[in-house]
Formats: C-alpha cells, sequence, structure tokens
C-alpha cells in the first residue's frame, strides 16, 4: 500500500515508483484489497476513467508512460478492463456511471453476445475471440451491479 500508491500522482500506479496508471487496479476493489469507497481507490478510479477511458472503453495503460511489456504497438481497449471498471464504479455506489458503461459495452459484444479481448478505434473485434476471460468479468460486472441496485452488495 504505502510503496503502489503515488502521493504525487494521486493514484496507485503500475509498479513502485511510477506515475504511470494501470487499469489493472481496479482489480484491488474486486479482490477486497481495498475497500470500494477508500479515498485513493476512488482517486485511481478517477485517474482511470479521465486518463485510460475513451467512452466506455479503457485501455490497459498508456504505452508512452507504462513499462514496456516487451509487445509494442499500438493496443486497442481491453473489453475485461472495461467490465472491471462497471463493477467497480458498482462497489462505489457509482451505479448510474457504471449502468451507462455497461449498456454501452453491451452494443459492442457481436450477434451472438460474445466478445473480444479487445475493440479497436473504430468498434472492430480485436485479439482472442470469443475471449473466455472478459465474459467472466461480464458476469461478474452484472451479477455486483444487480446486487449493488437491489442494496444487497457488502461494502
Amino acid at each position: 500500500m504505502q510503496r503502489g500508491w503515488n502521493e504525487k500522482a494521486g493514484s496507485f500506479v503500475q509498479y513502485y515508483g511510477s506515475d504511470a496508471i494501470d487499469a489493472s487496479a481496479l482489480l484491488m476493489v474486486l479482490t477486497r484489497f481495498t475497500g470500494p469507497t477508500d479515498p485513493r481507490i476512488l482517486s485511481t478510479i478517477d485517474r482511470i476513467q479521465k486518463e485510460l477511458t475513451s467512452d466506455s472503453h479503457v485501455y490497459r495503460c498508456n504505452p508512452e508512460l507504462a513499462a514496456d511489456d516487451g509487445f509494442g504497438g499500438q493496443e486497442g481497449t481491453f473489453s475485461i478492463c472495461s467490465f472491471w471498471l462497471v463493477e467497480a464504479l458498482a462497489r462505489a455506489g457509482r451505479l448510474e456511471e457504471a449502468r451507462l458503461v455497461l449498456e454501452k459495452m453491451f452494443t459492442y459484444a457481436n450477434h451472438v453476445g460474445l466478445y473480444a479481448e479487445e475493440i479497436g478505434p473504430t468498434g472492430e473485434a480485436l485479439g482472442n475471440f470469443p475471449q473466455a476471460f472478459t465474459h467472466l468479468s461480464l458476469i461478474s460486472a452484472c451479477y455486483n451491479m444487480d446486487r449493488a441496485l437491489n442494496g444487497t452488495l457488502p461494502g
């Protein structure tokens, strides 16, 4: 907690000593590493929305600022990260934001409701298809969004 939080950046960061944000920080809420309304995670969510989100689509990181992952090249947005954002927002009680992102993401499934790993700049499916981890995050986001709307989601 001490080394992963960057006071200057106002968020949890991709790696110790970094200023770079990474959408995987959303997992801190989903795994209950932090509480969903901890001011630090709320600030991290806000930064992810500001710097890594385009409409309802979430990039994993900004490749110009992040650690070199060895893949190079341009990535699309990651569907799993978008569903992580939905769940983190729902758990934080930001239900209208969560619902809006979720409803927009519904429009990027194919005709039988399947998602690709990534979504390209013009809405095309990129990467692995269908992507199992994306669908697991979709199920978790929907389940926990429903619980939040019904008042049965624990804090």
